[in-house]
């Protein structure tokens, strides 16, 4: 069946994609979020003159086919946007073959443990501590990331001494009975990463993302080779010749790509599968309560060598409103774990509400 229509609906942080074939089939997707309604003008401009009029069976092919023809222009904003097209495309042919894409993927539809992850850096280290403390009672989440250092801080921290207080506050409260992850958003030079990597082996941390600025492949080695803690990375890299070097020269001990930022489902599978040749886990980015949460459990639900658990935001409804209201059913942790929706496609269905105050664009035959 041709692809009929790519419809999109939007606002400044969310876009999700509709497509239609010429059977009235539809499946919904999803660009990058952030900055999504300059996104969604690149795949209306630069993505759907390629696809519409095209099988939507062909995935693969659309994957790679519509980077090659904008040739000239790669990069994160053509990845976010084609993001859109591949993920509507799969939750297509999951409706129209009454199938989940975590069972199109030859995986299991089942509750999969996740990590709490924590978007804050304006918190006290002892806020953080009660308001984690709080959320292990409540939810049952037995693992933990809190942030350290600024983004891209030139090795600066967001106020003196915030770095070495949360990782003391944070590890001496759980004693051990939970994992703890850090992420320092690229904040280190590589002296630096080390030293502030010793602090967190000292204090049983397991998990160091992003310890250099994610462009500079060597310095993150450098960190890796040194310490004994996992070393992670990757969620900003979109093109695929970059990902190929990361895992060549062995930059990171998992890899950590975002199926919205890389350019969708079919994409972050070839990522997988370099990184399954290596002997690399994957524990992907997905650090927000948008439509890659979703992409994100039903892709680990069905890959081999995936990490321990997925990433789900703790930021609620009130800090982060625009990542809430967007599917239903909402996801639910409990006991640690989240499920991954059994419906067909992603299994979750658009509200209303959103889309009629959203921006809406089409581009049809």
């Amino acid at each position: 069946m041709e692809i009929k229509s790519i419809e999109t609906f939007t606002n400044k942080f969310i876009g999700l994609v509709k497509i239609t074939d010429e059977a009235n089939n539809y499946g919904w997707g999803q660009v990058a979020p952030y900055n999504s309604d300059i996104t969604i003008q690149i795949l209306h401009r630069q993505i759907a003159k390629h696809a519409v009029g095209l099988d939507t069976e062909d995935i693969k092919y659309l994957s790679d086919f519509i980077p090659e023809k904008e040739h000239k222009f790669p990069g994160s904003y053509l990845m976010r946007a084609l993001s859109g097209l591949d993920t509507a495309l799969w939750d297509l042919k999951g409706r129209k073959e009454n199938k989940s894409v975590c069972e199109l993927l030859g995986g299991k539809v089942r509750p999969l443990r996740v990590y709490g992850s924590s978007m804050r850096r304006d918190i006290t280290p002892e806020d953080e501590v009660v308001r984690l403390l709080r959320l292990r009672d409540q939810y049952g989440f037995d693992a933990f990331k809190f942030r350290i250092g600024e983004v891209c801080g030139r090795n600066e921290d967001r106020w003196p001494g915030r770095t070495e207080e949360i990782i003391k506050q944070v590890s001496n409260s759980f004693k051990g009975e939970v994992d703890l992850l850090v992420d320092a958003n690229s904040c280190y030079t590589p002296d630096k990463a080390i030293e502030v990597g010793k602090l967190l082996e000292d204090h049983g941390i397991s998990h160091f993302e992003e310890p250099c600025p994610y462009w500079e492949l060597e310095w993150t080695k450098e960190v890796k080779d040194t310490l004994t803690i996992d070393v992670t990375g990757g969620e900003q890299d979109c093109e695929l010749s970059i990902w190929k070097r990361m895992i060549d020269i062995n930059a990171v001990d998992i890899v950590q790509p975002d199926i919205c930022y890389l350019g969708g489902l079919t994409r972050t599978l070839k990522i997988v599968d370099l990184a399954n040749q290596a002997g690399i886990p994957c524990t992907p980015h997905s650090a927000n309560l948008s439509m890659v949460t979703v992409f994100t459990l039903h892709m680990m639900g069905a890959i081999s060598g995936g990490g321990k658990y997925v990433e789900y935001t703790i930021e609620n409804s009130e800090t982060t409103p625009w990542g809430f209201g967007i599917y239903e059913p909402q996801l639910k942790v409990v006991d640690g774990k989240v499920n991954i929706p059994d419906g067909p496609g992603w299994g979750v269905e658009m509200n209303k509400a959103w889309l009629d105050n959203a921006d809406y664009q089409i581009s049809e035959i």
